[in-house]
C-alpha cells in the first residue's frame, strides 16, 4: 500500500494499550478508523478523543470470541466508510489466573484461546474475502514473542497458533493474487495494562473461589508487571505497524535482542537436539 491516507482501517482492542495507539496513529496518517473493543467506556473515551481532534472515526462494541459481533463489526465498518483497507486483530489477554496448583485451569485456558485465538479466526472469515474482494487491503494479527519462546500456558499457545496461522496466510495464493498484505506483529515488553485483563474475565472463566496463587504464580505476576512498565511505548509500536504496511513486511519485532535469544532453540530443531532452555518470552 503506498498511502494509507483516505483509507479506512478496522481495529479491535482499540480502547487502550496498542489498539488505541494504532488507532491514533492511523488517525494521524488521514485514515479513517473504525475502534472495537469489549470495554465501551474505554472505547467511547478513545473514540471521543479521536474525533476532536478531527479523525473519521466510530467505534463498536466487540466481543471478539463471538462470531456474529466480529460479523456486526464488518458491516458497521462497511456502511460508515464504504470499505476496509487495514484490519488489526489486535484484542488479546493475558489471563494469569491461580491454578490450585493444577498444570491446566481449563477455564482460563477456554478463555484466552477465545479471546488470542479465536477472536483472531472471526477476524479472518468476517473480513478477509471482503478485503480479496476489493483487492486493497493489508491484515495485521498481533502475536507475541510469547508465539516463539516455549511455554506450557494458555497465553503461549494462542500466540503460538497466531504465528502459525498468519505465517500460513501469508502464502495463501488468493491473497497475493489480490495483492492483500499480512504482518505478523510479535512485540516484546510494551507498557500496557495487559496485566489487568482479568478485569474483562467473564464469568464461566474466574478461579474457583478459594483458589489462591502458588507463590511461583505471585512471583510470575510480579515479573510480568515489572517488565511492561520498562517496555516499549504503545506509540512506538504503532509506528512500527504503521511503517511495516507501507512496506509490506510481514514480521514486526519490537525487540532484536529477544529475537536472536532465539537462536539456541532454532540450533537445536535444525540439529534434532532437545531443546535448550531459554529466557521467557513475552
Amino acid at each position: 500500500m503506498e498511502s494509507l491516507s483516505g483509507k479506512t482501517a478496522v481495529v479491535t482492542g482499540a480502547g487502550s494499550g496498542m489498539g488505541r495507539a494504532f488507532a491514533e496513529r492511523f488517525g494521524r496518517a488521514g485514515m479513517n478508523v473504525v475502534l472495537a473493543d469489549v470495554e465501551a467506556p474505554k472505547l467511547d473515551e478513545t473514540v471521543a478523543a479521536l474525533t476532536a481532534a478531527g479523525v473519521p472515526a466510530i467505534g463498536v462494541v466487540t466481543d471478539v470470541t463471538d462470531g456474529a459481533a466480529v460479523d456486526r463489526l464488518r458491516d458497521a465498518a462497511i456502511e460508515r466508510f464504504g470499505r476496509v483497507h487495514v484490519l488489526c486483530n489486535n484484542a488479546g489477554v493475558a489471563g494469569s489466573g491461580p491454578s490450585g496448583g493444577n498444570f491446566v485451569n481449563e477455564a482460563e485456558w477456554r478463555w484466552v484461546l477465545e479471546v488470542n485465538l479465536w477472536g483472531v479466526i472471526h477476524g479472518h472469515r468476517a473480513f478477509l474475502p471482503h478485503l480479496v474482494g476489493h483487492g486493497d487491503g493489508h491484515i495485521v494479527n498481533t502475536a507475541s514473542m510469547a508465539g516463539h519462546f516455549p511455554g506450557h500456558s494458555a497465553y503461549s499457545a494462542s500466540k503460538w497458533a497466531v504465528v502459525a496461522i498468519t505465517e500460513g496466510l501469508f502464502h495463501d495464493p488468493r491473497l497475493r493474487a489480490a495483492g492483500v498484505g499480512v504482518s505478523c506483529l510479535c512485540p516484546g515488553w510494551v507498557d500496557t495494562a495487559i496485566a489487568d485483563s482479568a478485569r474483562n474475565r467473564p464469568e464461566w472463566a474466574a478461579p474457583e473461589r478459594g483458589v489462591e496463587p502458588t507463590p511461583m504464580e505471585e512471583a510470575m505476576v510480579a515479573y510480568v508487571r515489572d517488565q511492561l512498565r520498562s517496555g516499549m511505548a504503545p506509540g512506538a509500536v504503532a509506528d512500527l505497524v504503521h511503517d511495516a504496511i507501507l512496506a509490506n513486511r510481514f514480521w514486526i519485532f519490537t525487540d532484536m535482542q529477544m529475537v536472536a535469544a532465539l537462536r539456541p532453540r532454532l540450533d537445536a530443531v535444525l540439529a534434532a537436539e532437545n531443546p535448550p532452555q531459554l529466557g521467557p518470552g513475552v
